[in-house]
Formats: structure tokens, C-alpha cells, sequence
């Protein structure tokens, strides 16, 4: 059977104090979510949608399920972590506008499945070149995409961060779940914006070329320290490999595991 083999590790950065992201690690399904809101309800709402995730694994590893109704499933997790955290706040209103990102892939047959809401990122890395697969959702990419603004000028401008889709309560999401045929030996590397708003995809291309494998995600944080690492930095990276059994131990990182 084919699984992913991952390496993975959530930083807290340089400045912060806390950490908000949190991620799930296993053998067909890995996440990253980031949070936000302030007084520890970011690193809340980031626990609550990897712990919806844990909660449907499952049922998405069950092998008596088909693959359409893993893939419905799978797309509707997102609605589901809204549910939960209206629930949340509406028990404590003091967490009201907490919010998180999800990027979360999927290993469907021979097919990865990529749900996406937010700004972390998943690249495939192939034949040595990184292919960006998520799409931001925010204000800054809509600009870029309509000529409004260069990529350079998104890099320092004050609003690159806002986001247009956050899984937050009362969302009005519009959740997109695209597959991508992969093979043996694909690389694919989920992260939070704690990497990607530091290092530039030219950056990260020459560490992942130079790397050896194992040491992958400790250069890429190193190189991320280097340059001020200002957020929390979590960075997992994927292997499409064949296994005998998919045995292997469920791991949750950063909030999700306190």
C-alpha cells in the first residue's frame, strides 16, 4: 500500500510566546492549521479543527468506504470545525473571533486530496521543482490576481496577511477539495506562513535541493530563525512511499499536542 512517510516539527519562532499552529501527522492524512485571535483562542481554534480531523480519520481510513464518499467526507470536515467552534464560543464568548487556517492532504488510492482554507501552504516537490498546490485566500493574492499589485510589492505591503477564508465561527466558507495524481517518491511540504512569508520559494528550492532528506525541515527552520522568524514555523515534509502496513502511530504537533 502506498503512505506518507513524514518528517515534521513546530517552532515557536522568535518573537512569539505562544504557539497557535498546530498539525497531524499519520500515515494517509497530515494537516496544518494556524490560528488566530489573541488570548490563546487562536491556538484554541487551531486544536479544534486537527482534533475534528483525528475525529474522521477513521472513518476515512475505514476500507469498506468508497472513495467518493471519503472525498465528501473529507471536503465537509470543514463545515464540521465551524460547528465546533461556534459551539466553543458560544460556551465562552471571550474566545468570539477566534479563527484558523487548514491545509490538509489526503492519500485516496494513488491520488493525494488537498483541502485547503486560508494561507498555509502545500507544495509538491517533483524532479526538483516546487509547485505551489494551495491558493491563498487573501487580499493580497486577490489584488495580484486581478494586476493590482506585483509580487514584490506583496512582500512588505501592511495587509498581506489578511485573509479572505478563515474557518471561523458564522463562516461563510466555500471549501474547494482538488486532487492530484501522485507516485511513489512525490515530496510535498505543508507549512504554515511562519515559512512561506519568510523564505522565498527560491530560498526554500535551494535548501530542499541541498538537504539531506532527514534534515529537510531543521534547515528550513534554521534558515527561517536566520531571517527573524517573527510567527511560529511548522513545517511538514511528505513522502509518497510503499509500505507493507500503514501501522504507524497518529502524532499531533504545536497547540493540538499540549
Amino acid at each position: 500500500m502506498w503512505v506518507f512517510k513524514t518528517l515534521a516539527e513546530s517552532d515557536l519562532g522568535l518573537v512569539r510566546d505562544g504557539n497557535e499552529d498546530s498539525a497531524l501527522v499519520s500515515p494517509r492524512l497530515v494537516a496544518v492549521a494556524d490560528g488566530m485571535g489573541g488570548h490563546a483562542a487562536g491556538e484554541v481554534a487551531s486544536t479544534i479543527a486537527i482534533q475534528t480531523l483525528v475525529e474522521l480519520k477513521p472513518i476515512l481510513d475505514d476500507p469498506k468506504v468508497d472513495v467518493q464518499s471519503r472525498e465528501d467526507l473529507f471536503l465537509n470536515i470543514a463545515f464540521e470545525i465551524v460547528h465546533q467552534l461556534e459551539d466553543r464560543v458560544d460556551a465562552n464568548p471571550a474566545l468570539s473571533g477566534m479563527g484558523t487556517t487548514l491545509t490538509a492532504l489526503y492519500l485516496n488510492e494513488k491520488e493525494v486530496e488537498l483541502l485547503h482554507v486560508g494561507d498555509s501552504r502545500c507544495y509538491r516537490f517533483r524532479d526538483g521543482k516546487l509547485t505551489q498546490l494551495s491558493y491563498d485566500h487573501t487580499v493580497m493574492q486577490e489584488l495580484l490576481d486581478q494586476g493590482r499589485l506585483t509580487a514584490e510589492e506583496i512582500i512588505d505591503h501592511p495587509q498581506r496577511s489578511l485573509l479572505t477564508q478563515v474557518l471561523i465561527a458564522k463562516a461563510n466558507l466555500d471549501p474547494v477539495l482538488v486532487s492530484y495524481p501522485t507516485e511513489i517518491g512525490d515530496r510535498f511540504l505543508v507549512c504554515s506562513d511562519g515559512l512561506s512569508s519568510v523564505l522565498s520559494e527560491l530560498e526554500m528550492v535551494s535548501i530542499l535541493k541541498k538537504s539531506e532528506n532527514e534534515n529537510v525541515v531543521t534547515d528550513l527552520i534554521a534558515a527561517t530563525k536566520a531571517k527573524g522568524a517573527p510567527d511560529n514555523i511548522t513545517i511538514l515534509w511528505v513522502e509518497v512511499i510503499s509500505a507493507a502496513t500503514d501501522a504507524s502511530d497518529l502524532v499531533l504537533l504545536g497547540a493540538a499536542r499540549e
